[in-house]
């Protein structure tokens, strides 16, 4: 199983994975959060990722202290200062959660931030699943996905028709 905690995975994984890596270190993303215990989830990791895939990093954010998360992205300028961010607060599973967009290089950055460990948000726990199915299922399935992704479905979607789940975002977790 791959140690998602550490970026190091992605120097030995396929080109967009490696290309991701350099652009996360050039701009010391996961430095600049370490605070906030940020993990690389979503599609690129397990490589099921499309072109327009974003690098999804989800953090743990008290958002009692939401103005001191922001402050502290913005003063770190985790992005160059050209660029606009994109800030969002939403509900997520029932919880308060902050989105913050924006783009480095090639790549759309999402920040997803709620408030409890990263390890535990569904993000990751479905990116877990994700990744044990497509080891059990193989290359095939992992086809699939892709072209389901292609065709615009969402990745937990994509699995839930491959698999006959009745609530995917649900189902997944059980895996």
């Amino acid at each position: 199983m791959i140690d998602f905690t550490n970026l190091d995975y992605l120097k030995s994984g396929n080109e967009r994975q490696k290309r991701a890596y350099e652009v996360l270190e050039k701009y010391q993303i996961f430095e600049k959060l370490k605070p906030y215990s940020p993990v690389l989830a979503g599609t690129i990791p397990i490589e099921i990722d499309i072109e327009n895939s974003d690098l999804d990093i989800i953090c743990e954010v008290d958002l009692e202290f939401e103005e001191d998360f922001l402050n502290d992205i913005m003063s770190n300028r985790l992005s160059p200062a050209d660029i606009e961010v994109k800030i969002e607060n939403i509900i997520v599973d029932g919880e308060k959660s902050i989105i913050l967009n924006f783009m480095l290089e090639e790549f759309p950055i999402e920040i997803f931030g709620q408030n409890k460990p990263s390890l535990e948000q569904n993000a990751y726990r479905h990116m877990l699943a994700e990744y044990r199915i497509l080891k059990e299922k193989g290359a095939d399935f992992k086809h699939k996905i892709i072209e389901l992704k292609k065709q615009g479905i969402k990745t937990e979607p994509a699995f839930g028709l491959l698999m006959d789940l009745k609530n995917p975002y649900e189902d997944l977790l059980k895996f």
